[in-house]
């Protein structure tokens, strides 16, 4: 059975589920009522209806009727159509005239009567649905009476098809619908048999069953070649339910042994898509043979309980695997692959059944590891807010849809196809990345539809090679790559918007070329590029004559150096005179536009470098009297300036904010920044506020503070009202040593509290001598086979194991001997088998 089949069969499960599942309110809708004659020339060849007839409903037939109506949506998802036939008093028929004719109901397959049914049989939904598909799949679900019986369909089957064998203690059970139900799904796939008598259920078992519970064996007859042996068997431990079927049928579907060769991290099975654990038996080239037996023995052990893998260390590059001979992988997503040192099967199987075993044998290893884990002890003082806040929502699918993976082999031509490609390299296990991963999958949804624009994301604990031939020594980092030119580098704040900003002002040439004086003027104007204009950002102009060639190239690398953070045009035709004069400027010249070109300020260019053109650009750019945000605290932190900054529960006051204004644009020489803080949308202000006092003091506040040179903070007298003049009276009594500080910060540095890792330096040294990511070629991998029952993956290779070819050539070994070298000694008394 093809995969594709299998996940056809499997949807089709679940939705009939589903829809089995259903309140039945609105069934009534679903039954019809029709008249003998309408409902005969309605039947339509090859589809079934159950049809009860009836002159008049007596109070004996009530709850009959009750449950007819009740089972007809759940028969109607079987294309089963269940219909109440309205007798005529007059008329006299085979199914209206006698009396005990009116006591039965009638299963039709077009004009074919198939089944009647009394009416004290059908006492409810489960019995009328397992009654009717029971009729409805007679040739198909075989029932048996005997053991011989069994044998002898075993015998039929072996080599060609699997067999579902249920025992129901009595039809029309619920247990017996669900079987029903089933074989109405997987018919096609398993031959289905049941039974109800009690000795067959004993002689099939070699224990002593419980008969008042219904059981359910998978028989693996299509692995069966010998007609001697029995198939074998399977039992679902679970209660007989539609989805324990369901969930049972796939398990049993699936490749007895998965061969990997990734990373266990990124493995996935349908086991673990089940809420069962996936065990790897790490295996190594020079014993492969005996590893793949071990792990079929280990594989029929644990069948319904837990996956088995394969994994091939020559394959995988994980330092860990080194170390260990078992991991475990469980379907919770929060808890990290177990690696393990085991001494034989029995402790696989232990680890599996019994929950408390992972955690004995991960102490005894910890033991020998305390000394390492108490000098690392200090590496868990790093963890922070973005930590918790990844850890928190990590079970929240990003949508990622609209973003690239790159890989080695696609990275360099993709770079060739679009005209920007932005790219996030990021490492996958570190919290800052989600966190930011976040962040650029909402740039991608805000940013789809823009032409000539990719954003792509290249993961450095993949492709390691990428990211250090792209020099990011750090995660997250993001880069812009224009077709043909170097990349620039973002190095702004995480946010949508500043991301955004940033890539849009990237497709935009910086310094942009002006022509004419009207497109200046448009530039400045914030109307020129278009694809700009809806963007708030300031514009700068700089206007060169032929004579100041020296600084028009400075100005061209600063805008080389500033691309994507400013927008910047330049004009050096031959009437750039005429506009530096209209802003009474000569050339070279600054024009600096803010808010839509409402104003212009002129600044004369002197002789400088580069660096410090860049300088000056992003301090002129700088608000004059700014509110301060987490955003664009560190710009005004770099200018190592004491700060004048006013604190509100709000937007402060017209008065307030005009006195401020002219005080910052008096300001002598720059000599501090006047700024103010909006504490309702800026919260962490109150955490300053605390910082400095020891009360919460009243709002509005003043308050002069000096990071960078003793760190005292001065609050400006609440009894004086906020104006230019009171402030600069209070500003010279500081300077004079009048005043008295407040509070005096710490003058520890705030740094972290270890230095930051060079992860690819530590990827590298972990394992030099395997790639972390192992690029094959054809030819280079076994073939891979599709599985030969439902529910397999068609990725994975299986190749079924035969008892009888294992005995042949020994035992498959109850110890893990090939699976690893003897890296401790962990001798345990009684054990029978101690060599790995």
């Amino acid at each position: 059975m093809s995969a594709q089949k299998d996940r056809l069969f499997s949807s089709f499960s679940f939705l009939l589920f589903w829809a089995s599942s259903i309140p039945t309110r609105g069934s009534a809708r679903v039954l019809q009522e029709l008249s003998p004659q309408r409902y005969f020339s309605a039947l339509q060849a090859g589809r079934a209806s159950l049809a009860y007839f009836s002159h008049n409903v007596s109070p004996g037939a009530q709850p009959f009727l009750e449950q007819i109506e009740n089972s007809a949506e759940a028969l109607q998802d079987y294309g089963i159509s269940v219909v109440k036939v309205n007798c005529p008093k007059e008329g006299v028929s085979r199914y209206c005239g006698k009396e005990n004719a009116l006591r039965k109901a009638y299963l039709f397959r077009g004009n074919v009567l198939i089944r009647e049914f009394p009416t004290d049989a059908l006492f409810d939904v489960n019995s009328i649905v397992a009654n009717v598909l029971f009729a409805l799949l007679f040739n198909e679900v075989k029932y048996v009476e005997t053991l011989a019986d069994l044998q002898n369909i075993e015998n039929a089957l072996k080599g060609k098809s699997n067999m579902v064998f249920a025992y129901v203690p009595a039809t029309g059970t619920a247990e017996h619908r669900a079987v029903m139900e089933a074989a109405f799904v997987y018919g096609t796939v398993h031959q289905f048999v049941l039974t109800t008598e009690a000795t067959l259920l004993k002689d099939t078992s070699s224990d002593e069953p419980d008969v008042s519970s219904a059981w359910l064996l998978f028989c693996h007859c299509q692995r069966a070649t010998d007609l001697v042996q029995p198939c074998r068997r399977t039992a679902m431990e679970q209660a007989l339910t539609m989805l324990n079927i369901h969930r049972h049928l796939k398990l049993m579907g699936a490749p007895l042994v998965t061969e990997v060769a990734e990373d266990p991290e990124k493995v996935s099975t349908v086991h673990l898509q089940l809420g069962l654990p996936l065990v790897f038996i790490l295996s190594q080239k020079e014993t492969y043979e005996a590893d793949r037996r071990t792990a079929e023995f280990v594989a029929w052990q644990l069948l319904g309980k837990a996956g088995v893998a394969l994994l091939s260390r020559d394959l995988v590059g994980l330092n860990v695997l080194r170390r260990s001979n078992i991991a475990l992988k469980t379907p919770d997503e929060e808890v990290p692959i177990k690696y393990l040192l085991l001494e034989d099967t029995d402790e696989v199987i232990t680890l599996v059944e019994d929950k408390n075993k992972v955690k004995q044998i991960q102490e005894d290893e910890e033991e020998e590891e305390d000394e390492d884990e108490k000098e690392n002890n200090n590496q868990d003082i790093q963890d922070d807010e973005v930590v918790e806040a990844v850890s928190r929502d990590k079970k929240r699918e990003l949508p990622l849809e609209q973003i690239c993976v790159l890989t080695e082999e696609t990275f360099h031509s993709a770079l060739l196809e679009t005209a920007w490609t932005v790219v996030l390299f990021y490492a996958s296990w570190e919290a800052v990345s989600l966190a930011v991963l976040r962040s650029y999958a909402e740039v991608a949804n805000h940013l789809e539809g823009t032409q000539g624009v990719l954003l792509s994301r290249v993961n450095c604990w993949d492709w390691p090679g990428i990211c250090t031939e792209e020099n990011v020594t750090q995660f997250p980092t993001v880069k812009i790559y224009k077709k043909g030119e170097r990349s620039v580098m973002y190095s702004g704040m995480w946010g949508t918007k500043e991301l955004t900003s940033f890539i849009m002002l990237s497709r935009v040439s910086c310094p942009l070329k002006l022509a004419t004086i009207d497109e200046a003027e448009g530039y400045l104007r914030g109307e020129f590029p278009s694809e700009l204009s809806s963007y708030h950002h300031t514009s700068l102009l700089g206007v060169f004559s032929t004579a100041t060639s020296e600084a028009r190239e400075t100005f061209e690398e600063a805008g080389n150096i500033l691309s994507g953070h400013v927008t910047m045009g330049m004009y050096f035709e031959d009437d750039a005179l005429a506009l530096s004069r209209k802003y009474a400027v000569s050339p070279p010249a600054l024009l600096l536009a803010r808010s839509g070109g409402q104003s212009v300020e002129s600044i004369t260019l002197s002789k400088q470098s580069t660096r410090d053109m860049v300088q000056m650009i992003r301090y002129e750019l700088l608000d004059i009297f700014p509110e301060i945000t987490v955003q664009n605290l560190p710009y005004y932190l770099q200018l190592r300036k004491p700060f004048l900054i006013l604190f509100s529960d709000g937007d402060i006051g017209q008065m307030e904010s005009k006195e401020m204004l002219k005080l910052a644009k008096g300001r002598p020489q720059q000599a501090f920044v006047a700024c103010w803080l909006n504490l309702k949308k800026t919260p962490v202000g109150r955490g300053i506020l605390k910082a400095y006092f020891a009360t919460m003091p009243s709002l509005p506040v003043l308050i002069w503070v000096n990071l960078h040179a003793g760190g005292q903070v001065f609050k400006f007298p609440p009894e004086q009202s906020i104006t230019e003049m009171n402030i600069l009276s209070w500003l010279e009594k500081l300077k004079s040593g009048l005043e008295i500080p407040s509070s005096t910060l710490s003058e520890e540095d705030w740094k972290p509290p270890l230095p930051a890792y060079d992860f690819l330096q530590m990827m590298e040294v972990a394992m030099p001598e395997l790639p972390l990511h192992t690029s094959h070629h054809h030819g280079d991998t076994p073939e891979q086979h599709p599985p030969e029952s439902p529910g397999g993956d068609t990725a994975t290779r299986d190749e079924p194991s035969r008892e009888t070819k294992a005995e042949k050539m020994g035992s498959p070994g109850r110890d893990l001997r090939g699976t690893a070298p003897r890296l401790a000694a962990r001798e345990k008394q009684g054990k029978r088998h101690s060599e790995l």
